[in-house]
């Protein structure tokens, strides 16, 4: 009886508690209802940090719940055994993210247990590797047109948009799962981009296109155009060289600038029907000689004509008997010739005037040389105060958009003489009718001025600025020839385009 019982007790010692599909069973249930506790009694000496590891794992990670799809147990020797599965955790930021790993048993102590890794949790923890979410910043918001739209391709403008991305503020902020493993390069698996916010400009989509196109094959040109009502820029298409701006860098205005002497005149008291002589050159008594362009007189012309045809030599007659220099300065000053900064959003001036130090200086100034100078955006807004009958300070962003960028904007609108303003819209209408801009290709409703400038010893610098309906713009062709030459066909094109 006594070596019986010896026999039992020795063959009790050597069974094996339990068998691995009853271990597996055991632990995938309790991983499925989160019991950490209980997985761990089920594992061969788990490593200190193993509740820590899954709870922090389920924490970080934003687990919201684990879906487990247990294989077959297979044997892989007398005393270990494994279990395929799949799983998928519900991320809170992503959704459902699957994946597969395998459980692997043994007998330890003569008992069937969890033979647990890192990568049982999941394969890419796997030699040190880490599981992570990090947040990372979007894109910045996309600048679009006044109407929603994309920005054209190859606008032009792009410089400017360039300008105005930092100013818009960061992107939002997206979530991305990371794996990490010591030695290689982080690895993004999954991401949430943020939604890209849409900063509207006041550009228009259909007329910032016909202005760049206007300007294709064309260097060393910029079309700017206004809405004169709101003083938004529509438009601008820049090909200046030599990183010169549109907005920013000033040019000699040439006979564009005579708008502003013929305001001054007409407030004079000068009638644009009183009949002027037009000769192909004038001497001031006592000073210098002034020419038309190729020396060309028009004999008897109403000042509405001379503007027409741009006789520089009745303007500076008129000018220098009607006119004292610092009444063509405050001239000057009503329609933005104060080399102020703009508001725009992106920055900008106008134009500068100095006051003429003597006669010559004073005739110079009259038909837009000497010390008169003007960016293409302010020659532009010209001619949107005629059409409007008010000076506006322009902007290529919402108001308060600019407001917050470039501040608050002085004198940002300016009431011009009725009178007057009616008198110029006459005027520029007859430079398209009969004028320098006649029968130059410009659709019907066009009223406008040509320029050409001296340009320091190079080639003429081409201007034309005009406006139709609620729409002014200017067109500047640097070095380029005369405004007829150089600028009207383009002004046709962009136009045309619309």
């Amino acid at each position: 009886m006594v070596l019986a019982a010896g026999a039992f007790a020795l063959a009790v010692s050597h069974r094996v508690k339990g068998d691995p599909a009853e271990v597996a069973s055991a632990y995938f249930a309790a991983w499925r209802r989160g019991d950490v506790e209980a997985m761990a009694r089920l594992v061969y000496q788990p490593p200190p940090d193993f509740v820590t590891r899954h709870r922090s794992l389920t924490e970080e990670l934003h687990v919201q719940d684990v879906k487990l799809e247990p294989g077959a147990v297979r044997s892989t020797g007398e005393e270990s055994a494994e279990v395929p599965f799949t799983g998928s955790r519900v991320l809170r930021e992503f959704g459902p993210w699957p994946f597969a790993s395998t459980l692997r048993l043994a007998v330890r102590d003569r008992a069937w247990k969890v033979i647990w890794t890192p990568e049982t949790l999941h394969p890419l923890l796997k030699d040190g590797g880490t599981l992570e979410l990090t947040s990372f910043e979007g894109l910045p918001p996309e600048l679009v047109t006044s109407e929603g739209a994309k920005i054209p391709n190859d606008s032009y403008a792009e410089s400017y948009l360039a300008r105005l991305r930092p100013e818009l503020g960061e992107g939002g902020e997206g979530v991305a799962l990371v794996s990490v493993v010591p030695g290689q390069q982080a690895r993004r698996l999954m991401a949430v981009e943020p939604e890209r916010k849409a900063e509207r400009t006041t550009l228009s989509q259909s007329v910032q296109a016909a202005a760049a196109r206007a300007l294709d094959g064309v260097a060393d040109a910029a079309v700017v155009a206004l809405r004169p009502s709101t003083g938004e820029i529509l438009a601008v298409a820049d090909r200046l060289r030599d990183n010169r701006s549109a907005l920013r860098d000033f040019f000699p205005p040439g006979s564009t600038f005579k708008t502003i002497t013929a305001a001054a005149l007409l407030e004079s008291g000068l009638d644009p029907a009183a009949q002027l002589d037009c000769p192909g050159s004038y001497t001031i008594p006592g000073n210098r000689s002034i020419r038309n362009a190729g020396g060309q007189g028009h004999g008897t012309v109403s000042f509405a004509d001379a503007y027409a045809y741009s006789c520089n030599t009745t303007f500076v007659q008129q000018a220098v008997t009607r006119l004292r220099g610092s009444d063509l300065v405050a001239e000057a000053q009503k329609w933005g010739f104060t080399g102020a900064n703009l508001s725009t959003g992106v920055g900008g001036k106008c134009g500068r005037m100095n006051p003429p130090g003597s006669v010559d200086e004073f005739a110079a100034d009259s038909f837009g040389q000497g010390t008169v100078e003007a960016t293409p955006l302010c020659m532009a807004m010209v001619a949107a105060a005629v059409q409007n009958g008010s000076w506006r300070a322009p902007r290529i962003l919402p108001l308060e958009a600019a407001r917050r960028i470039d501040g608050a904007q002085a004198n940002a609108v300016v009431k011009l003489d009725d009178g007057v303003v009616a008198a110029l819209r006459e005027m520029m209408r007859a430079v398209v009718d009969h004028g320098t801009a006649g029968q130059a290709g410009l659709p019907d409703g066009v009223s406008g001025k040509t320029g050409t400038a001296e340009a320091g010893g190079g080639a003429e610098h081409g201007w034309f600025i005009g406006y139709r309906d609620d729409l002014a713009f200017c067109v500047f062709v640097r070095n380029g020839g005369s405004g007829r030459s150089a600028a009207l066909p383009i002004a046709a094109r962009f136009l045309n385009g619309l």
